[in-house]
């Protein structure tokens, strides 16, 4: 039988294996942008390793289904979005910093880096694979949550991807749908599977696992979510500091009443 810390390093062995394989492709596209796209499998193949490491359970097994639901969705979707589109200008910008090294480096400072920091975040999934203890009512949360969350991640990039098809609504604001609720439906979606995946890891008794959804709880608000992509948006579209004022910016709520709406109800 496998110690945890074992099974552990045998999904971080998993994952920088496809981080590898996906680094040697972006060499010969001279693209790294690839890496967007495999985020989401880091966590499908950790949690069959750790699975097929570990003792085996319907919980694991239920697992497994989920993530792959949620990671090749999410990777399908970011392909067909960036299909075409050269690389992104964040890795363009690293790209022109770090010089004609950075094709090699790109391995460690961009591959490596995102699977390891995968490998910490899928602690419920590690916590998961450990434990044969019976399905409960807190896996029924669990499994809740992550509907509700996959609901929010999915329908807000479809609906996003349709407003964005409409040549009519370049540089518009796109608040219709769930982005009427919540600047972010998608992030919102992400932050919420992965706190009902903690769920699952919380009814196999791993409550250690709570760093993980934690993790990407930040990245998701203050990295490469929400923060990053507010960053310079009012500039690009002059209107969205008025959606800003009405609208929450990651949980969902009924819209705010701005200052120009009131001035139009009182006259």
């Amino acid at each position: 039988m496998n110690t945890w810390w074992e099974i552990w390093l045998t999904g971080l062995g998993a994952m920088s294996a496809l981080a590898t394989v996906l680094w040697l492709v972006s060499l010969i596209k001279n693209d790294v942008s690839i890496v967007d796209s495999i985020w989401s499998l880091f966590f499908l193949v950790g949690v069959v390793a750790y699975s097929m490491a570990g003792p085996g359970s319907e919980r694991a097994w239920l697992t497994i289904g989920l993530v792959a639901l949620w990671a090749v969705r999410l990777s399908g979707y970011i392909t067909w979005r960036n299909w075409g589109e050269g690389e992104d200008y964040r890795y363009v910008a690293m790209r022109e910093k770090n010089g004609p090294a950075f094709r090699y480096t790109s391995l460690v400072r961009v591959f490596l880096l995102q699977a390891v920091i995968a490998w910490v975040v899928s602690l419920p999934l590690l916590g998961v694979a450990l434990s044969t203890a019976p399905l409960g009512p807190v896996d029924a949360l669990g499994v809740a949550m992550f509907s509700i969350g996959l609901f929010f991640e999915a329908v807000g990039d479809w609906q996003l991807s349709r407003f964005k098809a409409n040549p009519d609504n370049k540089g518009k604001v796109m608040d219709r749908g769930l982005w009427r609720y919540t600047r972010h439906p998608n992030y919102f979606g992400d932050f919420t599977l992965w706190w009902g995946l903690y769920l699952l890891a919380l009814g196999a008794g791993a409550w250690w696992a709570f760093p993980g959804p934690l993790i990407m709880s930040f990245f998701l608000l203050k990295v490469s979510g929400v923060a990053m992509l507010e960053k310079d948006i009012g500039e690009r579209r002059p209107k969205y500091a008025d959606y800003i004022e009405r609208t929450n910016a990651f949980f969902p709520g009924p819209p705010k009443p701005t200052a120009s709406s009131t001035a139009v109800s009182e006259t």
